[in-house]
């Protein structure tokens, strides 16, 4: 009788095809994080009608995501994505469901207390499921082999059509049913994600890297992360180019409410237009990878990028802020394609969560940062501060794309 061994882990959290094991689970839980992104900082200036405790609650936000990637990375190793996965989407929809009886009953005060509690757990669990998911994605590029900058691209395209989504519903939400109204539908997406997300049977046997705790899942992410100067480069102008990024997210609240004069509702409007156009870009990005390669269009994005970051620091009217973010976005979302193909391609599979989670630590670790920011400048230097951001946004990416981004095949056991 022929004995065949147990699929890996992160094999069988995909058995179910792409569409069934990747594509809707991530769906549902990007709708959900990106109208808790989105969301709660509105909620948050709504309330205290102050820009500094919004940018203290995007610190609030972020800042606890950053202390749990290297626990996600490990657990996902460890226990498998889509156990992680699903646990974290169902206790973010408790929490959200739980918060919006709470806020319904408290006052103002004790309101935005419990918003920026709120922000934070809600942020940690968002991070649990997003390493899980991108655990998958990144098997299922694997699988793809040459075409793996198309399964990235419809990756990233549903996190960017639930961008799209996401600000729209969660400032009419905010609007017209209250914080009571958007919190419910995000409890309601994370509870759909983690109904519909594949589930295992048991854990195999794990590498040896994958065993350790926390402290030697960072130390061997890092390691990982060292001998592939390649991936690292690309990951410190990333960087420096989120914090950009992070700024406008932070501070665009306050631009478009209080410099411009719009609504709430016009805030979840530029953040929609950006996601459309966003998904157009990455659309696009898949031919033009094929006919370009991925270092040429790569570059193209980056300048891009940086051209609308600089003009958005002297936009005067609501239109050509509108715009300039969208165009902003798109080309953003073009560099998060060829960062996500480079490391499906260069990351072993056995260490995948540990290493991700120490790229995305690095990626994230401008947001709070931006937060801090807007907290501490007047809002009238806004604009400057924006500017300096898209200074150092040049240098960043003009560093990552003086090495080359091809993914080139890696020798050895790790290589599928």
């Amino acid at each position: 009788m022929k004995v065949r061994s147990a699929p890996p882990r992160h094999a069988r959290t995909v058995a179910y095809g792409r569409v069934r094991g990747v594509y809707l689970p991530r769906l549902a839980d990007a709708a959900a994080a990106s109208m808790a992104t989105y969301g709660i900082p509105l909620l948050v200036l709504g309330t205290t009608n102050s820009s500094s405790l919004t940018g203290i609650a995007f610190v609030l936000a972020w800042a606890p995501r950053l202390c749990t990637f290297s626990l996600a990375g490990v657990a996902v190793d460890r226990f498998g994505p889509a156990r992680v996965f699903r646990l974290a989407a169902t206790a973010r929809a408790l929490v959200a469901g739980l918060a919006a009886p709470a806020l319904a009953m408290t006052d103002d005060e004790t309101a935005s207390s419990l918003v920026m509690l709120l922000a934070a757990c809600a942020g940690c669990l968002t991070q649990f499921s997003y390493i899980a998911a991108e655990s998958v994605g990144a098997v299922a590029s694997r699988d793809a082999g040459g075409a793996a900058h198309r399964v990235q691209s419809v990756l990233l395209g549903i996190d960017q059509a639930a961008a799209l989504a996401g600000p729209a519903a969660g400032g009419l939400l905010l609007q017209w049913g209250g914080s009571s109204g958007m919190l419910a539908v995000i409890s309601g997406l994370s509870m759909l994600s983690a109904a519909i997300a594949p589930r295992t049977c048991h854990a195999p046997p794990q590498a040896p890297e994958a065993t350790g705790g926390v402290a030697r899942g960072w130390r061997t992410g890092w390691s990982t992360l060292r001998a592939l100067p390649r991936l690292a480069w690309l990951v410190a102008g990333l960087a420096l180019s989120n914090l950009a990024l992070g700024l406008l997210e932070a501070a665009t609240p306050v631009i478009v409410v209080k410099q411009l004069g719009q609504s709430s509702a016009s805030v979840g409007l530029v953040w929609s237009c950006a996601a459309a156009a966003s998904l157009l870009a990455v659309t696009t990005c898949r031919v033009t990878i094929d006919r370009w390669g991925l270092t040429r269009v790569g570059r193209c994005a980056a300048v891009v990028t940086i051209v609308a970051c600089f003009l958005i620091a002297h936009a005067g009217s609501y239109p050509a802020y509108l715009i300039l973010t969208a165009v902003f976005m798109a080309g953003d979302s073009v560099l998060a394609v060829v960062l996500r193909t480079l490391r499906s391609h260069l990351i072993p599979a056995e260490v995948f969560g540990s290493t991700l989670s120490v790229t995305v630590l690095i990626l994230l670790l401008p947001y709070p940062l931006a937060g801090i920011l807007m907290a501490l400048v007047n809002p009238a230097d806004i604009h400057t501060v924006i500017t300096v951001c898209a200074v150092l946004q040049c240098l960043g990416l003009a560093c990552a794309f003086t090495r080359s981004t091809r993914p080139r095949p890696r020798h050895g056991k790790h290589r599928r």
